[in-house]
């Protein structure tokens, strides 16, 4: 089956609800039993596998839909939703790590991740060690005997580093370390994480999986190998998500294969036209030829998203300001994956420690939404117009 009808199918039984196309929401806290026996059996559900109401936290047919759908679109075992991505992301990490154990974090995590290892698990004896996203097979080096967890982002936040999750996930495995990759940038569809050796694949389901800006979810989808460890520490933490963020992922998964079609069409046009512009030092996008990690992309990615960034020449921090105050399409806000294009200047340098920062002028986040792509470009052009022209 191919991808568009895999993702209209996967997760759906219509009949099974009179014949809706879409699975109901269910608003559920309390499952009566019928028994005192299926009420103690309700016990080992989640040990057996088997999707049957017990109790609302513990799942519903609302979540168990997408659920299934995302594990099936992203090649893993089994998959559970959380309520945002960092939720997903904190959820899978204290599932494989333990007091004592050492971390692999790639340096170009997204920051709110950073700030939970740096925080958080440290507090609960947690090592972390920050890598060069652009290492490969050397890697190996940095391993150590207590080390459980190699960490991957890619492209990496900001900076957009394409990591060689083959060559990562080689070594660590033969350490006997797991692979955790945050997934969002490609989404199920561009990217395959289990193809490559990824043991536990997360996505900030508010993202391109919800894609409207109106719901925060999570998801977290495991190899067989992962799944009992993901899933009892899940429980143990109370995680879940609620049905009707729930209803609305599922609802924007359906159009996910349409929607990242038009975003990667757009966002290869603006990069290019981006690339030409004499205010643009580099852009980062790794769909374009030439760019950082492009030959890597080509080879494990089936295509890009709408997120990139550019650096714009050495110029003043007011200048910048001017640019972005005038945009009429762009908004500045966090997040990213809606409809809409976004456009925010970030400073990501204080955070990265393990390699000295590479970028001479002010860096650009950009998110290509569904406008048409010509508005955009000429909302750019005169943004890049008032930065030319600033005088302070």
């Amino acid at each position: 089956m191919r991808e568009n009808t895999r993702i209209i199918l996967s997760g759906r039984d219509p009949h099974r609800y009179g014949g809706m196309v879409n699975p109901p929401v269910f608003h559920v806290s309390t499952v009566l039993a019928e028994s005192i026996e299926q009420l103690n059996s309700r016990d080992y559900l989640e040990e057996t596998g088997v999707q049957e109401m017990a109790y609302g936290r513990k799942g519903t047919p609302t979540s168990w839909a997408l659920e299934n759908a995302v594990a099936e679109l992203e090649g893993g075992h089994r998959c559970l939703a959380y309520s945002s991505g960092l939720g997903a992301v904190t959820g899978a990490l204290l599932s494989f790590l333990k007091a004592g154990d050492h971390l692999l974090m790639t340096d170009s995590v997204y920051a709110p991740t950073r700030r939970f290892c740096n925080a958080i698990l440290k507090r609960f004896g947690v090592e972390t060690t920050y890598y060069d996203p652009l290492t490969g097979a050397d890697i190996l080096s940095l391993l150590r005997s207590n080390t459980k967890v190699v960490f991957t982002e890619s492209p990496g936040s900001h900076t957009f580093e394409v990591q060689d999750i083959p060559a990562i996930a080689e070594v660590a495995h033969a350490h006997g370390a797991k692979v955790l990759m945050d997934n969002t940038w490609a989404s199920p569809l561009f990217f395959k994480p289990f193809e490559h050796g990824v043991d536990v694949s997360i996505q900030a389901g508010t993202k391109y999986i919800v894609g409207h800006a109106d719901a925060m979810l999570g998801t977290v989808s495991t190899t067989k190998e992962a799944w009992h460890e993901l899933l009892e520490c899940t429980g143990y933490l109370g995680q879940c998500s609620g049905p009707d963020d729930l209803y609305l992922a599922q609802r924007g998964f359906r159009t996910l294969a349409v929607r990242l079609r038009q975003h990667q069409a757009s966002a290869l046009e603006l990069a290019e036209w981006l690339q030409s512009r004499p205010e643009v030092r580099q852009v980062l996008y790794p769909a374009l030829p030439g760019a950082p990690g492009h030959e890597i992309w080509k080879r494990d990615f089936l295509g890009a998203s709408g997120l990139f960034g550019f650096e714009l020449k050495p110029c003043a921090e007011e200048a910048v300001a001017e640019m972005l105050n005038g945009m009429r399409l762009f908004g500045m806000g966090y997040s990213w994956g809606g409809y809409e294009s976004l456009l925010i200047p970030t400073n990501v340098q204080k955070i990265r420690t393990a390699v000295p920062w590479r970028f001479e002028g002010p860096l650009l986040r950009i998110h290509i939404g569904l406008e048409d792509v010509d508005d955009l470009k000429d909302d750019l052009e005169d943004g890049l117009k008032r930065l030319r022209n600033f005088r302070s």
